[in-house]
């Protein structure tokens, strides 16, 4: 094995979600081996990235210009506002398409265990934008976990206040899912979802 920089870069890699040691190891070692295809263009990207993505003034999520491309667009309904725990959940909502309002990035769930308090969350710029005006709906796209449901439920505390309308994503069972694969937790949200056919 060796020390410095690619003991460093295999450091790194391995902190990325998805990726152990043994796996950045290999992608270290690929990277290294494959210079001028892999190492140096991923190089530039990074450097590119961290000088000009940031988040979006309005919602949290990722963009080079000073507003993300949903916020920017006129097109997208104002009155709606859907509320995901982290970036790559709002990605997964745009490309499912199923949704065609605005978001906010709250950056994370509560976490008692993690230190993790409704300070450390976007909660107080999202309130900001409520009380604007304009907003007759917010849905909460949080997760199904212990710590989602927890900032479900503040986040929902927090808005009674307001003459918004707060709802949520269903939870129950997937399209395609088998009755039998299903755990208890995910049964149990189907039972008190259920809707008249």
């Amino acid at each position: 094995m060796t020390g410095g920089a690619l003991e460093r870069l295999i450091q790194i890699l391995a902190r990325l979600p998805g990726l152990g040691p043994r796996s950045a190891r290999r992608a270290a070692l690929q990277l290294v081996k494959r210079r001028e295809v892999a190492l140096l263009p991923l190089v530039q990207a990074l450097e590119e990235v961290a000088r000009t993505v940031r988040p979006c003034r309005i919602c949290g999520n990722l963009s080079e210009a000073d507003l993300c491309e949903v916020c920017a667009d006129p097109e997208r309904d104002a009155s709606q506002i859907c509320v995901v725990e982290d970036v790559e959940d709002l990605w997964a909502l745009e490309r499912a398409g199923a949704f065609k309002g605005r978001y906010h990035v709250l950056g994370g769930t509560l976490s008692a265990l993690d230190g993790i308090g409704p300070d450390k969350l976007s909660i107080g710029p999202l309130l900001s934008r409520l009380r604007q005006g304009g907003v007759k709906e917010v849905i909460l796209a949080l997760g199904a976990t212990v710590d989602g449901q927890t900032t479900a439920h503040y986040v929902a505390d927090r808005l009674a206040e307001l003459p918004i309308a707060v709802t949520r994503l269903a939870h129950g069972v997937p399209v395609g899912g088998e009755l039998d694969y299903l755990d208890e937790g995910t049964l149990t949200a189907a039972f008190k979802a259920r809707r008249s056919l």
